[in-house]
């Protein structure tokens, strides 16, 4: 018995002897089992001179032998535009790279543009050599290189109109000094970075068209990351700011998209905004301080807080859209509207007079927590005017403290689609005839929509679209 169980054991250590000398031995095979988890890396637009997000891929060992890649190369070596890492070792190629039995190796990808005389995007492309037991693979690779005006922490001291030929970078930050003009010409694009403000001490004007509007939005514009909420600060219209005018503007992205701090200096709204959207903000899509806005035909979606007045000032929104949805990135959980005469300065509630209209709006949510989409708080003795005219909202509860006339609750808008799990909305009204805000507006100055399409004569639609 003792000499079959001396056999059993040598039997098992020599087992694990040969076991072992096989996973320390190479696979030289040219059938070996390798898996490259890419076929080819692509960059969305990456502006010259600021690089792009890092890729990566793996190359994995399935046998139970060790692999030698022979070779890893970047085949157009120091002069290439992009930068490979191989397992944490920057490089243009490597060679001899052992990668364990069943084990795996990472490759990092990134690139860097140099500017050149183009105005329109232009294609980089090089590859990745891997070379193994004979084989040889390929990972393409591929950007898109745009040329731009780099702004880093730029004041904008005399007046300026900027023109669109480039896109706009913005670095650091960007102040429109007071008393100051600047003019962004229809089809501009400007981004700005996760730590690039935009200040308005002065005047900001933008001029889109519905063929060519102006956008505002993060610099970082590949897959995931360009419908990132919260992905650069936003515009803030600051004390001294005056006459401010956005027309076809898309602001998107931001963590607050329009600030507007402070009442007006003159007899005009300190912020006028036509036809623009306002859409993914993280905290707030329009936030107003005691200051003093219209708008006409404007979307606001999908904020963390879509519109947001606080400690009075004096507001008209005309056919404005003003919806959110749970999704990805924002949970619905704040009224889509929220005015108050108040605010919190230090440990003290202080209040001022408030004057706000809403006329032919839509204030809607869904797939959230929120049971009532507008909320209207009065805390002060000052003068306190709040009218909600043919209108459709959420509500368990009627608004308090508003004058309401004409207005629809409760009753589903009927937008076109809200798909949340792909990330497409649209806000229009056109495949149900019998939707509750068709011709339920009342008459207004604005005669086009947010797709510039005319308004009918007389009765309209309420929201910032009509319904073709």
């Amino acid at each position: 018995m003792k000499f079959l169980i001396n056999c059993i054991v040598f039997v098992f250590v020599t087992c694990l002897f040969f076991s072992s000398c096989k996973k320390d031995s190479f696979i030289t095979s040219g059938n070996a089992s390798v898996t490259i988890t890419q076929d080819s890396i692509k960059f969305d637009t990456v502006f010259t001179t600021a690089g792009s997000v890092t890729q990566s891929f793996k190359i994995i060992n399935e046998n139970n032998q060790k692999l030698l890649l022979s070779r890893i190369k970047l085949m157009g070596g120091a002069a290439s535009s992009f930068n490979i890492n191989i397992n944490g070792t920057q490089t243009t190629g490597q060679d001899n790279i052992e990668i364990a039995a069943n084990d795996s190796i990472y490759v990092f990808v990134s690139v860097f543009v140099d500017q050149t005389t183009a105005n329109l995007p232009f294609i980089i492309s090089d590859s990745i050599l891997i070379s193994y037991n004979g084989n040889t693979r390929f990972v393409q690779l591929q950007a898109y290189g745009q040329n731009a005006h780099f702004l880093t922490n730029t004041v904008i001291s005399s007046n300026t109109t900027w023109q669109n030929d480039l896109p706009y970078v913005i670095l650091g930050s960007l102040q429109v000094d007071t008393s100051i003009n600047l003019s962004i010409e229809a089809g501009c694009e400007i981004y700005s970075h996760a730590d690039a403000p935009f200040l308005v001490d002065g005047t900001l004007t933008v001029a889109g068209t519905k063929q060519n509007e102006v956008k505002f939005s993060g610099d970082r514009l590949d897959e995931y990351y360009n419908n990132l909420p919260a992905s650069w600060p936003g515009i803030y219209f600051r004390g001294s700011s005056i006459d401010n005018d956005l027309r076809f503007a898309i602001v998107k992205n931001a963590n607050q998209a329009i600030v507007v701090d402070g009442p007006s200096l003159n007899s005009n709204p300190k912020l006028r905004l036509h036809q623009c959207i306002i859409d993914n903000a993280f905290e707030s899509g329009v936030f107003c301080y005691n200051s003093s806005v219209t708008a006409d035909n404007t979307l606001i979606s999908n904020c963390g807080n879509n519109l947001i007045i606080q400690l009075g000032g004096n507001y008209t929104f005309t056919n404005c859209t003003v919806a959110a949805y749970s999704n990805t990135y924002i949970l619905h959980t704040n009224p889509v509207l929220q005015v108050s005469d108040a605010a919190i300065q230090g440990t003290a509630t202080v209040t001022d007079a408030l004057n706000a209209s809403f006329i032919n709006c839509i204030f809607w949510g869904d797939n959230g927590s929120v049971d009532d989409e507008v909320i209207i708080d009065k805390e002060g003795t000052s003068p306190f005017n709040v009218n909600i005219k043919n209108c459709l909202y959420k509500a368990i509860n009627d608004p308090s403290n508003a004058s309401l006339t004409s207005v629809i609750k409760n009753i589903d808008p009927s937008f076109d689609s809200i798909d949340v799990s792909n990330k497409y909305y649209d806000f229009r009204v056109t495949k149900n005839e019998f939707a509750p805000g068709i011709n339920s507006g009342t008459i207004v100055a604005f005669p086009k929509d947010l797709d510039d399409n005319v308004r009918a004569n007389g009765i309209t639609d309420v929201g910032s679209y009509e319904k073709q």
